[in-house]
This record gives structure tokens, sequence and C-alpha cells, in this order.
């Protein structure tokens, strides 16, 4: 039986090119976009101690995937959806000292954190939903008293996100 080389070189490529996909996943370093499974939000104290965490995360097997740095927050994405940010002070005087957040995805963010907000004051919790907490990022919030020092965020798929800035060069 002929098969052209051609067609062994393209099956070549991809049995390669799904190894190598295997490979990430299971090393926890998923190179796509997929699954999005919402983020988990730590705050440091200083971006020197965002660096500093991310440095002992990275140590310990969590490695940082890029960073995604605004006008009022400096964040680094993790590759397991984790995120450590430091806050300027007016960010975290809009978000009422909330410094750690629950990142929730969203078809549409504004709905679903006002229906988040109404479950939260049915259950006697004040709730309220902040629109542009954070300049430049599409996330809306709900500040609660159900999780002190916490938010809920709502955002689009990672794939609808403003394309990360590249990092400053050191």
């Amino acid at each position: 039986m002929f098969i052209p080389k051609w067609l062994l070189a393209i099956g070549f490529v991809a049995f390669v090119a799904l190894a190598t996909w295997t490979w990430l996943l299971a090393s926890g370093r998923n190179p796509l976009p997929f699954p999005d499974g919402g983020s988990r939000i730590f705050a440091a104290a200083s971006p020197e101690a965002r660096a500093a965490i991310v440095e002992v995360l990275a140590r310990n097997g969590l490695q940082a995937r890029f960073r995604v740095d605004t006008g009022g927050v400096q964040r680094s994405i993790l590759f397991d959806g984790t995120i450590i940010n430091w806050s300027a002070p007016g960010m975290t005087r809009r978000l009422r000292g909330a410094t750690s957040a629950i990142g929730l995805v969203a078809d549409d963010p504004l709905a679903q954190a006002e229906d988040a907000a109404a479950v939260l004051r049915s259950h006697g919790f004040s709730a309220d939903v902040v629109q542009d907490g954070e300049p430049g990022m599409p996330v809306v919030f709900v500040l609660t008293d159900a999780m002190p020092g916490t938010v809920l965020n709502f955002r689009r798929h990672v794939i609808h996100m403003p394309r990360p800035a590249k990092p400053p060069s050191r």
C-alpha cells in the first residue's frame, strides 16, 4: 500500500502537536484558553510582594502564564487560573477595601452580577453591583458583606477580554 510522504509528514506533525499538548495539559500548562473556569484572585501587599509570591509559587510548581497590568492593578495570571494582584489604593477604595475575588465567567456579566446580588439580598446580605470598578477591564463586581474583603467578579470568557499589554522589560 502506497502512502504519500506528505501525508506521513502531516500525520507526524499532528502526532507531535497532540503529544506536546497532552504533556502540557498533564503538567498544568495548558497553552490554550480552554477551559476557562474563572479565577481565584489573591492580594499582595505591594508590587514587590506580588513578584515575590509569584516567584515562590513558581519554585513550587505553579508557573506564571502572563501578566495583565492596568492603571490600577498589577496582576500575574498563573496557569491554573489563580491570579496574584497588587491593587493601587484608588482601586481598593472603589471596591470598599476588598482586595481578593472569586472570578466567574459570564455570557452577560452585568445580568449575572445583578442576579448574584439578588440572591445574596434574598438571604439577608447586602450586595451592590459595581461596573467600571477597574477602568479598562470589562469586569462587573458584586460587593457583599457575605464575604468580607472579597468580591465576586463577573467577566466574559478570556478570549473576549482585552489583549494583555506587553510586560515592561527589565
